[in-house]
């Protein structure tokens, strides 16, 4: 859920800086509902525990705010509303809010609780959660890397930042040797 308020706050800027574009040319700004949306996404946020039900009906309408908000955009680009007022980094985070929203949405409609390279953070959209099964945290973030260690010198094997098997890495060294 706060990926998905996350991204919708993001959307709003967009509209707000393609509207400033064509301030004179349109009648009027395209609706968001900021306030009615941030007002249901805090409603559950501020739950102590939150059952199923009212998450997934959240979650829901944080879709379709997000699905409201690229349909603005997109007619906003149409009307004349030019992608390069954005810096790099606007228009790199518009397209991680596209493709959060259709990884979502995928997520709602299937009732599924994963999906391959799914994001998990808006602003480092390559992370990818490593379940470790540790005391205290059960889920890490991050690189994950093999290394080894031979006469004195130590060997970076594999790095990667999805979840890999270690013993494909070890079965390897031993072939060469």
């Amino acid at each position: 859920m706060e990926l998905l308020n996350q991204a919708r706050k993001h959307t709003e800027r967009i509209i707000d800086l393609l509207y400033e574009q064509l301030k004179g040319t349109l009648e009027k700004k395209p609706r968001t509902y900021r306030e009615k949306a941030r007002k249901d996404y805090l409603d559950v946020a501020k739950k102590r525990r939150s059952s199923k039900k009212d998450t997934r009906k959240a979650i829901k309408k944080q879709l379709q705010y997000i699905k409201r908000n690229l349909a603005h955009i997109n007619q906003l680009i149409i009307s004349g509303a030019s992608l390069e007022k954005l810096t790099n980094k606007q228009y790199k985070m518009s397209l991680v809010v596209a493709e959060i929203y259709r990884q979502q949405l995928w997520l709602y409609e299937n009732q599924k609780q994963s999906i391959d390279d799914r994001i998990v953070s808006l602003t480092q959209p390559h992370i990818r959660p490593i379940v470790r099964g540790k005391a205290g945290k059960a889920v890490e973030f991050g690189a994950k890397l093999s290394a080894s260690y031979f006469d004195g010198y130590a060997f970076l094997d594999h790095i990667s930042w999805d979840n890999f098997n270690e013993s494909g890495d070890f079965k390897a060294l031993f072939s060469c040797i």
